[in-house]
């Protein structure tokens, strides 16, 4: 009987255990007796052969047995604790094992990268919510209520309602959020701003040159007399800082409602060198948009328009980063593909 079998192997398992000498056996006796293929679980499959009214007293049975062997087991093993290795047997000569080093995601490498480059021009490193108000988002950036942005295959809307004076609350799509965030902290003393914003930030995109989650870096300028030629001056630097200068960048007339003048910066891709391919199309890749501040982004952040101007840009770090000599990389998911092959290049 099957009852019987169970307490012959509880009896043979305590015995044999008494006189395990050293860890090895005890293994060996533990995965034979305990294991997924061992006697007790052997013997446990034969329950269904038990007769009906029996079946429950002998599941009992079993279930209390593999609770009192487990029990003996670990008391048993406590003896195993210590090892039996002494100082003799440790050669100290030997070299100590070194750990996998790891390294920056590419991403960060560039962040960092930007963040020496427009620092050197007096830029102040900044970051706001990956979280916003429609307002920031969008009110304050003079976009109103039909604009093509709002709409939500556009952009992530956290709330179907209107929450409060400020709106709707959204991931942010775009690091000009923070342009006005960052005029209210000033607007009051009329303090100059040379802000540089690196942020996440997400929208409903993804194909070779789109990522749902990505990271932009914003720069925005705002004093008395700032023009045109400072921006143009500025993102020049900037191309030849980080792209080198042998690349060559051209500017598009764009319309954005948060600049104007306003217009798309675009720089000759690394990939085909101009000559066109499946990333760029037509030789050319753009890196992002830029213009003079417009007077009702000003005034929302509390500047008066007739005394201060200001100039903003804003790039993606992911396809700047793309953009950069040889990498080759031809495909911007591949930053986020938590491929370790991939990875290690960097």
């Amino acid at each position: 009987m099957l009852k019987e079998k169970l307490e012959k192997l509880k009896e043979k398992a305590i015995n044999e255990l008494t006189q395990v000498k050293d860890s090895n056996s005890f293994s060996l006796l533990e995965i034979h007796i305990l294991g997924r293929k061992g006697e007790l679980a052997e013997l446990v499959k034969q329950l269904p052969t038990v007769p009906v009214k029996e079946r429950p007293e002998v599941g009992a049975l079993s279930n209390e047995i593999k609770r009192e062997l487990l029990k003996c087991f670990e008391e048993k093993k406590k003896d195993f604790n210590v090892s039996n290795t002494t100082v003799s047997d440790i050669d100290i000569t030997l070299p100590g094992i070194r750990h996998a080093k790891g390294s920056l995601h590419p991403v960060t490498w560039a962040i960092e990268e930007l963040e020496r480059i427009f620092t050197r021009l007096g830029f102040v490193r900044v970051r706001y919510n990956e979280v916003e108000w429609d307002y920031y988002a969008f009110e304050a950036l003079n976009m109103p209520k039909d604009h093509p942005a709002r709409d939500e295959w556009e952009t992530f809307f956290l709330t179907d309602h209107e929450v409060g004076p400020l709106g709707k609350i959204v991931l942010t799509p775009h690091t000009s959020s923070g342009q006005v965030r960052e005029m209210e902290k000033y607007s009051k003393t009329g303090e100059p701003i040379r802000m540089m914003n690196i942020s996440k930030c997400y929208r409903r995109q993804i194909d070779i040159s789109h990522t749902p989650m990505f990271h932009q870096f914003e720069g925005l300028v705002v004093d008395k007399d700032v023009t045109m030629t400072q921006l143009l001056g500025t993102l020049d630097y900037f191309a030849k800082e980080f792209f080198g200068s042998e690349r060559k960048v051209r500017l598009r007339p764009y319309h954005f409602r948060f600049t104007e003048p306003s217009f798309e910066v675009d720089i000759t891709c690394a990939l085909c060198l101009g000559k066109g391919c499946s990333y760029c199309k037509d030789g050319w890749t753009e890196l992002g948009g830029a213009g003079m501040v417009h007077t009702n982004v000003l005034k929302a952040g509390g500047y008066d328009a007739k005394h201060y101007s200001g100039f903003a840009f804003g790039f993606g770090v992911e396809r700047c980063y793309l953009m950069k000599n040889n990498l080759n990389i031809g495909d911007l998911r591949q930053l986020y593909s938590n491929d370790i092959r991939f990875l290690k290049q960097f």
